[in-house]
């Protein structure tokens, strides 16, 4: 199956985000970011990720279903 090379892929870039985001935010900011902060904009890139590979699941299960 497909799904051992996409899922390690898009977890690879998923984690990519979520370093890139907190490296720029943490150490390119005057002011710095609470603890607080960083916990919502790393669960914001993930349920962000999840909700676009949900939807893109029901679009590839549909386009395989006719509908």
């Amino acid at each position: 199956m497909r799904l051992w090379i996409y899922l390690p892929c898009t977890v690879v870039a998923m984690l990519l985000a979520i370093v890139g985001a907190l490296y720029y935010v943490t150490h390119t900011s005057e002011t710095p970011v609470s603890i607080n902060g960083l916990v919502a904009m790393t669960l914001g890139i993930v349920l962000t990720f999840a909700l676009g590979a949900g939807l893109m699941f029901l679009v590839f299960l549909s386009a395989r279903r006719g509908r």
